[in-house]
């Protein structure tokens, strides 16, 4: 408990540092402006990401079960990686979404906010990631792109702890904490998240949200 109580206050004492260097950022003209933006970005994604796997273990009785817009909760997380897209020349595609969920909002946005920053990081310049409902099975929300793809002896385990298989090791940045938290959340929420992927063509992630009879485990 002491250990998961430092991580939480350490987490919420770097947001003070991090919030003080966006503000002089936005009043610097240098020509590193964007690019310094983009790693402060990325700082604040990592240290939300120790926030969300500190809570997860008390994620029950912190959630907030609602009826919402899918629509609504996909747009917020694709806003907040905008900047993102157009620095990367990546395109979105993003078709009408009419469904309603139940769900929790903040949990659920955090995990496609994930998914996301997956597809941009492994997504070359000028490739797309599109946000589509499968055609063929009730409430199920695709993202799906057009990036290097996801090794097939790698896929079995890409929701385990700290994997990171082929590209993480390629990439040297990554955590494999992202699709394990991803998977543990949707879990909780009851929700499903199945992937599949060709090297070279790109990665398909569906989250199955047909949940009438919510169980909180």
């Amino acid at each position: 408990a002491e250990f998961i109580n430092y991580y939480t206050l350490w987490a919420h004492q770097i947001k003070t540092p991090i919030a003080a260097m966006r503000l002089l950022l936005q009043s610097e003209e240098a020509s590193l402006h964007r690019e310094l933006t983009q790693e402060l970005f990325k700082i604040e994604q990592y240290v939300e990401m120790v926030l969300q796997y500190l809570r997860i273990e008390s994620m029950s009785s912190d959630l907030l079960l609602k009826h919402y817009q899918l629509d609504y909760i996909v747009k917020q997380a694709a806003k907040k990686y905008a900047s993102m897209f157009i620095n990367k020349k990546i395109k979105l595609n993003l078709e009408e979404i009419d469904c309603t969920i139940l769900t929790d909002e903040k949990w659920l946005i955090f995990v496609i906010e994930q998914l996301l920053s997956n597809a941009l990081k492994y997504t070359n310049v000028g490739g797309s990631i599109s946000v589509y409902m499968d055609k063929k099975t009730e409430k199920t929300l695709v993202i799906e792109d057009t990036g290097i793809g996801i090794q097939e002896e790698d896929l079995p385990r890409i929701f385990e702890k700290g994997f990171t298989g082929y590209n993480g090791r390629m990439d040297k940045k990554s955590t494999g904490i992202g699709l394990f938290l991803s998977r543990r959340i949707l879990q909780k929420l009851s929700h499903k998240i199945t992937i599949t992927s060709v090297v070279g063509k790109g990665t398909r992630v569906s989250i199955d949200l047909a949940t009438e009879e919510l169980l909180v485990k």
